[in-house]
């Protein structure tokens, strides 16, 4: 399945929405997670295959948008890595923003062509990288963006070290976590607070509350 395949399955199963907390986005997502998940299987022939990521507006991702569009300051004129980029919400935020330039990174191939869609959708242009970037020293890029990226332990201490070298480096880097499991009690500093609307398809209740964090100062 390339990439234009990709794309069409996404129309098919998608509709253009508004997330709730970030309305001045419109994204390709999907009403409920099941029906997806088992066609993306099916499509793709494997089961067993993680959820579909990039087909809905977590609330990690949609706290870290609201955040980069109240404060553009944040990533005006600056290099932006949105990392684990799912639907590309985060990365067409900071675009919007005023970002200078946006590298969007998902090891999920179906990544892409959501991110493309959406992005022609709200009107930006984002460069993509299916690099599996934890793999190597992050990128010389000013400030990173990650969104719901603790809902697993072995990734959360794995992406978690990973950007915490980013942040030794200079780079500024910013967290939406709605209070997963594995999202680490010290060592950050929260910058904003949220109550994101979302659906129990997806959490254990219908809002969230969501915090946007950052490495703390020595």
């Amino acid at each position: 399945m390339d990439r234009s395949d990709r794309q069409r399955f996404i129309l098919d199963n998608t509709r253009l929405q508004r997330p709730p907390h970030t309305p001045e986005l419109e994204l390709h997502l999907a009403d409920e997670i099941t029906p997806i998940w088992r066609m993306t299987e099916e499509e793709l022939g494997a089961l067993g295959l993680p959820p579909p990521f990039w087909a809905f507006a977590w609330a990690g991702g949609q706290a870290v948008a609201r955040y980069v569009l109240d404060n553009p300051a944040e990533v005006a004129g600056k290099r932006v890595l949105d990392f684990a980029t799912g639907s590309g919400m985060v990365g067409i935020a900071a675009k919007l923003a005023g970002a200078a330039h946006v590298l969007a990174a998902d090891i999920d191939d179906f990544c892409a062509a959501a991110l493309a869609l959406n992005a022609a959708a709200n009107g930006v242009s984002i460069d993509y990288t299916a690099e599996n970037l934890l793999a190597a020293d992050p990128p010389a890029v000013e400030v990173i963006l990650a969104g719901d990226i603790c809902y697993e332990k072995p990734m959360a201490e794995a992406v978690l070290t990973w950007l915490a070298i980013a942040h030794a480096r200079g780079a500024r880097v910013l967290i939406g976590d709605p209070g997963r499991s594995y999202f680490p009690k010290s060592g950050l500093v929260r910058l904003a607070d949220y109550q994101v609307e979302t659906t129990r398809e997806l959490e254990d209740h219908m809002v969230k509350r969501t915090g946007v964090f950052t490495f703390a100062p020595p």
